[in-house]
């Protein structure tokens, strides 16, 4: 099974089944969307949570040569995943620290660093010439956070006589939007048109500004490499609207035990939640320390406005009841008819119903954080559509 070796499945354990079908098909999409741009893709943080080995080896089948980790382990992962292809490029976005081993990791892995000051392009430039390979280079345009900050004594004129002067050959430049998200923001031509400026100081060179989201921007600012991440990975790259991607993690828990309660009745830590009527509770075997954000909560407090978590339970959508423990959530299934359920039967908590953006708007946070956090109890199983 790809991914390494699993645990063995316990009874109590949650599935988290991941479809590289459909992860392939969107990269496939977003790449017809980019045509003629090349389409590569982000698969930092383990792939999104997904496991980076199985997802390089699966974008690599659909077609995509251009990779980008943030760290030089991940790239070591990502290298090693494809084995014999030495077409595929991998830049680590968070750049160079000033250390012996540096060049050598690189080297050693065939990743290609992605530079963001004149300090780093200088540390670069002294490596060996067997060891210092081609790079790349970010220009901050909007988020100051990493990147060549533009500047009146550092303008895109400057950057590009220290760059010829260093001998660092540079194969790709890059930007990062601010908030592409947001079709209708003024940040996302400000920050296109400072970009296009800058790429003219670097003629020939490829160039890259298109995160998922803005593959969907009206300006199509694709250049020649978008670098999509999110929706590759199920997320919704165009919020308030339709997602255009598959969903590729489906996350269920098995149901550990039923019971009863009356009106008046109290469920989980410090008696948050007070049943209004004779219910009916599932436990289910899944908690915050597998990633289910505490944040899904159900309490009285919350009851006149956002309900807290969901479940599917037998085609039904089930609130949660009371906190998330540690391993442990309490779901209402009063709704579900009685015959229909009993332990062992499984509650969807991820899926086509419930989505990674529908989950992170309930617990406050973003889908991006949901996949990410995807725990590594999880019984991971792996399928091909």
């Amino acid at each position: 099974m790809p991914g390494g070796p699993q645990i063995p499945l316990c009874a109590a354990q949650a599935i988290l089944t991941i479809d590289l079908a459909a992860l392939a098909a969107n990269w496939k999409q977003l790449a017809a969307r980019a045509a003629p741009a090349e389409c590569g893709a982000v698969v930092k943080a383990d792939a999104y949570g997904i496991g980076i080995e199985p997802a390089v080896r699966a974008l690599a089948k659909a077609g995509c040569k251009t990779f980008f980790v943030a760290h030089v382990s991940e790239g070591a992962r990502a290298r090693a995943a494809l084995g014999a292809r030495e077409d595929c490029r991998i830049y680590v976005l968070n750049g160079v620290l000033p250390r012996d081993d540096v060049a050598q990791q690189y080297a050693e892995h065939g990743l290609r660093p992605v530079l963001g000051s004149l300090a780093e392009l200088q540390d670069w430039s002294r490596y060996p010439r067997k060891a210092n390979s081609a790079a790349a280079l970010h220009f901050d345009v909007g988020m100051n956070r990493l990147g060549f900050s533009l500047r009146a004594d550092q303008d895109e004129v400057a950057i590009c006589q220290a760059v010829k002067n260093s001998g660092v050959a540079v194969d790709l430049i890059m930007g990062h939007f601010v908030s592409s998200e947001v079709g209708a923001d003024p940040m996302n031509k400000r920050q296109i048109d400072a970009f296009r400026k800058l790429r003219d100081q670097f003629p020939g060179v490829p160039a890259s500004l298109a995160n998922s989201s803005g593959l969907f921007l009206r300006q199509k600012p694709f250049f020649d490499l978008v670098r999509p991440g999110y929706a590759l990975y199920g997320g919704n790259p165009t919020p308030g609207r339709k997602n255009p991607m598959q969903a590729v993690v489906r996350l269920q828990a098995p149901i550990i035990q039923l019971r009863e309660i009356e009106a008046g009745d109290t469920v989980g830590y410090n008696a948050q939640w007070t049943a209004k009527r004779p219910t009916r509770l599932a436990t289910i075997g899944v908690g915050y320390a597998d990633g289910l954000p505490r944040n899904l909560m159900a309490t009285d407090e919350r009851a006149g406005g956002q309900t807290g978590g969901e479940a599917i339970v037998a085609g039904k959508r089930c609130p949660f009841a009371g906190r998330v423990s540690m391993d442990l959530t309490v779901i209402d299934v009063t709704d579900v008819p009685k015959r229909a359920l009993a332990p062992g039967d499984m509650a969807e908590l991820l899926g086509d119903k419930i989505t990674v953006d529908d989950m992170g708007a309930r617990a406050g946070t973003i889908g991006y954080e949901i996949l990410t956090g995807l725990g590594r109890r999880y019984h991971r199983v792996y399928v091909d559509g």
